[in-house]
């Protein structure tokens, strides 16, 4: 699976090193309804290649229209799309009044872009986050190392500063570690959030009646046979992935969760009630070997607490509590 992100970016390194100036467009933030939200691209050339998108449609053409009048010639501009007295381009067509402010910055085909744009994409392929700094008034650029949590977008307007901190890092992935209905379940949602999801099961047939329930949608998911603990141990986590077990078979669920506290992952959870979880916990320190800090990284019981009991329930449970936890949000401000 390719997410957008990585597509923009290798686009933009091809042209670069085809020697074209390239201009990228980011969404930085929107009011009222709009399709993508902050963090969105959109690369193009002044002669109208482009890739990547900001609203849906009526946005990329009239920017490609004045991209190719020479509209943003400067390093960096901030322009404001939508409906209103205070935007710089009409956009009636977004919908329900929609306004999207876009940063626009101008590439030329120089070493310093392409070492900019090849740092990104290795940030995107699963290396480490990283936040690109942009100052608002020169385009002087910076990147940080970032733990890939929280907003992708922060402004910071004040003491003489005006810039942009765009987090940027590989698209989140969800590792079932074993095949359940609610694994099921959660892999469902997990298509529709956008998540990359791997299951792993060493029980073929487990597999197989998991592809079964999932129909259509099984083909975004990719299936591997193996234990999940080996899949872990072999790298297959990076900072953008939520390792759940949800299979009430230690065999498979204990190993998992030793594994993956050695990973990088954001979200480490496994299902069972209150008590379960004790002697899980105990389990895993006297047998496991993990020491408090370790256990801490996992949530257990897994999921925010909203009195679930179905399946479909628990995964949503499951779900909202990795979307929380990956847009930087305290669990007691929900």
């Amino acid at each position: 699976m390719q997410h957008l992100d990585l597509t923009v970016v290798r686009r933009a390194l091809a042209w670069l090193r085809d020697g074209r100036t390239l201009w990228l467009a980011t969404v930085l933030s929107t009011y009222g309804s709009s399709p993508r939200e902050p963090g969105a691209w959109l690369a193009a050339t002044r002669d109208g290649d482009h890739v990547g998108s900001l609203s849906g449609g009526c946005v990329e053409e009239d920017f490609l229209e004045r991209l190719g009048q020479g509209d943003f010639d400067t390093p960096v501009r901030r322009v404001r799309y939508g409906a209103g007295d205070d935007v710089d381009y009409p956009a009636p067509s977004l919908p329900c009044g929609g306004v999207l402010d876009v940063l626009v910055e101008r590439f030329a085909p120089d070493q310093a872009a392409l070492a900019h744009f090849s740092a990104l994409e290795a940030a995107l392929e699963g290396r480490k986050p990283l936040i690109r700094r942009v100052d608002l008034d020169t385009g002087t650029l910076s990147l940080t190392q970032d733990d890939g949590l929280g907003d992708r977008v922060v402004l910071v307007d004040g003491n003489g500063e005006a810039s942009a901190q765009l987090r940027v890092g590989p698209a989140a992935r969800l590792l079932l570690a074993g095949v359940s209905p609610v694994a099921v379940a959660c892999a469902q949602f997990a298509v529709g959030l956008g998540f990359e999801v791997i299951v792993c099961d060493p029980r073929e047939g487990m597999l197989e009646s998991f592809i079964d329930e999932l129909g259509g949608a099984s083909g975004n998911i990719e299936k591997v046979a193996t234990l999940p603990s080996r899949f872990i141990a072999e790298g297959g986590c990076h900072a953008a992935t939520a390792v759940v077990a949800l299979t009430h078979d230690p065999r498979i669920d204990d190993l998992a969760m030793i594994e993956a506290v050695r990973s990088e992952a954001f979200y480490i959870g496994v299902m069972g009630s209150l008590q379960t979880s004790r002697t899980r916990a105990e389990r895993l320190s006297r047998s496991g070997g993990l020491n408090a800090d370790e256990i801490a990284r996992i949530h257990m019981p897994i999921g925010l607490n909203l009195g679930s009991k179905t399946p479909a329930e628990i995964a949503l449970a499951v779900m909202a509590d990795i979307v929380r936890v990956r847009r930087g949000k305290d669990r007691h401000a929900l």
